[in-house]
Parts: structure tokens; sequence; C-alpha cells
């Protein structure tokens, strides 16, 4: 891939003054690490609906007739709902080009989970809200990776945003280049080992479907329909289970090169990472290192040894 991913992202993440107290929220990882690899497209909705910074707080109200609201938090309580749908709905057909969404935590318009809903007398309800954002986001684009600021500090959570951002963005490419049946089943054959890294059953579904395409006279329509089921695989975090199962498998490939003592040493290795005493990335470089030894024609078209770039240094801190 020569292009770099797109990513929208909340504005003060970036470090942009533009909450509601006048301060920011800078992400390190995000602006010091990933920004290197990736292009931002920042937005804050708050201001993008004409509110000031800083400004008044705003909650998400939850009415008696079961309605979620945008409202100011003080008397006289306006309502910014019908304010922030005519900005979404504008707003969100303009960034399909785009691989992936970070969002700003515990935001009654970014908050991707447990936002504090508040009842219409002003009493503090239970945090199960979403923000309005990002709700109508993940309504318009079911398939887009979206993460919020606080889970990006988790190693796992972190890890699988990233590599569903880096697949999507490379299917993306595909589409922009013009959609082939050649093109989309050698996509897919380098996606085989990480899909079954990420959900076997998944993997198993997803199989016959591509076998299909033949079927398909409208390939745009095949791709929306892929498009859908890869990220919904690649959704579910790669367990220690899968990838085991996944590296044993790749293990078989070298049978024949490895002598007694390169094999046991290869078994151990992943023996090691399955018990937890070694990252992900202890297997994968040794395999790397015999895959360069003894070159396989399929294995090196596998993405599931670099599924995003090394230096982001991610597969060191997943366990």
């Amino acid at each position: 891939m020569t292009t770099k991913p797109v990513l929208g992202i909340s504005g003060c993440l970036t470090g942009s003054a533009v909450r509601f107290d006048g301060g920011h929220k800078r992400m390190g990882f995000v602006m010091d690490e990933l920004a290197q690899w990736v292009n931002f497209r920042p937005v804050c909705p708050e201001m993008a609906i004409g509110l000031p910074t800083p400004r008044p707080a705003i909650r998400l109200t939850l009415t008696d007739s079961g309605e979620t609201q945008l409202r100011f938090s003080k008397p006289p309580h306006d309502d910014l709902t019908q304010k922030m749908a005519e900005f979404t709905a504008d707003y969100l057909p303009k960034i399909g080009d785009l691989s992936g969404f970070i969002v700003c935590a515990k935001s009654p318009s970014c908050g991707l989970e447990r936002v504090r809903l508040y009842d219409e007398n002003g009493n503090r309800g239970r945090k199960e809200g979403v923000g309005l954002f990002t709700a109508a986001l993940l309504e318009t684009y079911p398939w887009l990776p979206v993460e919020e600021d606080g889970r990006l500090h988790d190693p796992v959570l972190r890890e699988n945003f990233i590599e569903r951002v880096f697949a999507l963005h490379e299917l993306n490419t595909l589409r922009a280049k013009g959609l082939t049946r050649r093109g989309l089943l050698d996509f897919h054959s380098r996606y085989k080992l990480q899909l079954l890294a990420h959900h076997q059953a998944g993997y198993r579904e997803i199989g016959p479907f591509v076998a299909s395409l033949h079927e398909w006279e409208d390939l745009d329509a095949f791709f929306v329909a892929y498009r859908e089921k890869l990220m919904t695989i690649l959704k579910k975090p790669a367990s220690r289970k899968n990838h085991t199962n996944v590296l044993m498998h790749i293990q078989g490939y070298f049978r024949n090169q490895l002598n007694t003592r390169q094999r046991g040493e290869l078994r151990d290795v992943i023996l090691h990472y399955r018990n937890g005493q070694l990252p992900i990335l202890a297997p994968i470089t040794l395999l790397k290192h015999y895959l360069a030894e003894y070159p396989d024609r399929y294995l090196m078209t596998q993405n599931y040894f670099d599924p995003y770039p090394d230096d982001l240094g991610l597969r060191l801190a997943v366990k």
C-alpha cells in the first residue's frame, strides 16, 4: 500500500483546545506514534453545531418516552438534538473513504459506550449511553473500525483496532483501483490465516461465500457484503488459542526443512506463547526467520505476519 489510511478523530484528541472547558485530551499514542502511519481528519461535533469553546456543559437526557436527547446541563436545558442530527446528516455521507474513527470517551457527543444518562429532572442515571454523533456514525458505517481513547490504552483493543484499520484501508484501495474477481480472490487468500486467528467459525462461514463469487454479476454488491463479513470477523480480538492453532499450522509448512533441534525450538516457543510466557511477537519472529530462509509462496502472501507496520510495536505488548 502506497497511501496512508485516513482516520476520523475527535478534535480534542489531537491536542486542539476544543473541549467545553477550553482544554484538550491529546493522546500520546495517536499523535506521537500512530500519526506517522496514518492521516487524520479531525472534527469536533459540538463546535460543528455552533457551540463555542469554552462552552456550557452538555449531557445526554433520556426522556420519559425513551428518546435520548442532547441538552445543556444547566437551565433552561436547551435541546441540541436536532442541530446534531442535521450536522451528522450532512457530515457522515462525506466520510465514506475513512478507514477508522477514534472518538473521545464519555463525551455526550462522541462517547462510544458508558456515557452517563440523566432523566428529565436532572437526576443521574446509568452509564449506558452512546454519544449522539458516534451513534449516528455506527449506524451509517457499521463495518467501520471505531474506538475511543480510553479503550485504546488496552493493548489487545489497540492492536485489534489498528489491525482492522489497515485491513479496511487495503480493501478500500482495492475498490478504488477497480474491482476484479481475481483481485477479490487474491485479497481474501492473503487474509486467510488472519481470519482464522480471529474467529474460526467466521473463517469457515466466509469461505463458501467467497467461493460463490463467480455467481455474482455485480462485483460492487459482492464487495459490500464481503466487507461487512470481513470486518465482523476481524472485530473479534484474536485469542491465544486461535493464534496457537495458526502458529502450529504454519509450523507444518517447515516440517521437511527444519532439523530436530529447530523443530523442537519452534514448538517450545509456540507453547510458551500459548502458556502466557512469551508475547505473540516471539513465535511470529521465529517463523518469519524460517520463512526468509525457506520461502513458501503461499505463506509469503499472508497478511498475518505483517498486518500493520512493525514499528508500532503492538505485538510486543500483546501477550
